[in-house]
């Protein structure tokens, strides 16, 4: 059955619940991925009673960024406990949930051509933002609810598969971080000390840099573009696209965005295998003398490098400052140890990260059929 079309703003109200009451102080934000985030912003001494408080079912999207991020960050809270985001950001439900389920719609918000979209309507801002009333002229399609169910049910399978592996691999990654914590920082193998003739370095003695062959592609050059390779950008993959720059196992670093370290000033990273495009908002980076990708990774994201983030607007880790962050280098002995006993706890991840690109792929099929 061929789904009706309607627009967006028949379905879905704004709604402006505040946090007067002080019910909570967890601030969250949105990530490109569409996803809630703890908030990085520094919100000491701002009275959050101005917030706006989100509870299970309800809607919240960041519309002031979309014109440089090329996507509209908006997602589906469905903890239980309330939580509060920015006074700014748009906060939404759907009206009559027996017409259109809530799932089903941030299941078109996840679509590639639902972003692309939004880009064409922002305004001529600096980051470009779009309106709450372009956002209700657009249209999606809405079949029975009970079709809709059917297809929510299918896409939550897989993302249930998805969130398997990726705990799988959290856990991997944990007993990595701890190995690391035991021979870099607590120095057990050692006694307990720093060895005398390790060496300090910099970023660039360990890393090579490989942001001359990144290349980026805009949203209209890559609309009609068949959708064989990813295409990365600072934290994620931004869309797909019909050839490649890079093959093998690399390194990206964010550059620039919205956020380029968490919470602890650590960088945002992505251990990528096999063919792919890279726009130049990461740095793409091999392991060197010595290092593997595996080894870089564990070094990089375990320091603290919130002291070269310029910009309060837009964040970003240049290449300069990123190729002269000091580091302890270990001997090639320890190291070339290290790198064996790791590599078996990335391997797996590595391989299960091929298996969530699989299903990843299932999900963006399911996606392309709701037009259907």
């Amino acid at each position: 059955m061929k789904s009706s079309y309607d627009i967006l703003g028949n379905h879905i109200r704004l709604i402006d619940t505040r946090n007067r009451e002080s019910i909570t102080d967890r601030v969250l934000g949105i990530n490109i991925d569409k996803f809630f985030m703890p908030s990085v912003a520094n919100v000491i001494g701002t009275d959050l009673s101005k917030y706006k408080l989100i509870t299970k079912g309800k809607f919240a999207c960041n519309p002031m960024h979309v014109g440089r991020d090329e996507r509209l960050p908006v997602a589906l809270y469905d903890e239980e406990e309330p939580a509060i985001v920015s006074p700014a950001y748009f906060m939404f439900e759907v009206v009559d949930n027996s017409i259109l389920n809530e799932d089903y719609l941030m299941m078109w918000f996840r679509r590639p051509e639902f972003d692309s979209i939004c880009w064409l309507h922002t305004d001529g801002s600096v980051r470009g933002g779009i309106t709450w009333d372009d956002i209700c002229r657009l249209e999606l399609p809405i079949p029975p609810i009970e079709k809709q169910l059917e297809i929510v049910n299918s896409y939550k399978a897989i993302t249930e598969r998805i969130a398997l592996k990726q705990k799988i691999n959290d856990n991997l990654l944990a007993t990595s971080q701890a190995i690391f914590k035991s021979w870099f920082v607590d120095f057990q193998p050692f006694e307990g000390k720093c060895p005398y003739f390790w060496r300090n370095g910099c970023v660039e003695d360990i890393a090579e840099f490989y942001d001359s062959m990144r290349k980026p592609l805009s949203t209209l050059e890559r609309t009609d573009m068949e959708k064989v390779y990813p295409y990365y950008g600072a934290v994620s993959i931004v869309d797909y696209v019909d050839d490649y720059l890079f093959d093998g196992e690399y390194l990206l670093v964010s550059e620039d965005g919205i956020y380029v370290v968490d919470e602890n000033g650590h960088p945002l990273l992505q251990h990528i295998t096999g063919k792919f495009w890279a726009n130049n908002h990461a740095h793409i980076l091999k392991g060197k003398a010595g290092f593997t990708e595996d080894s870089l990774y564990l070094f990089l994201a375990n320091t603290n490098m919130a002291p070269i983030v310029t910009g309060a607007a837009q964040p970003k880790i240049n290449q300069a400052n990123l190729k002269s962050f000091p580091l302890v280098i270990p001997d090639s002995e320890t190291l070339s140890k290290f790198n064996a006993l790791i590599e078996p706890f990335f391997d797996q991840r590595l391989s299960n990260v091929a298996e969530i690109k699989e299903l990843e792929a299932l999900k963006e099929l399911l996606l392309s059929q709701l037009t259907h």
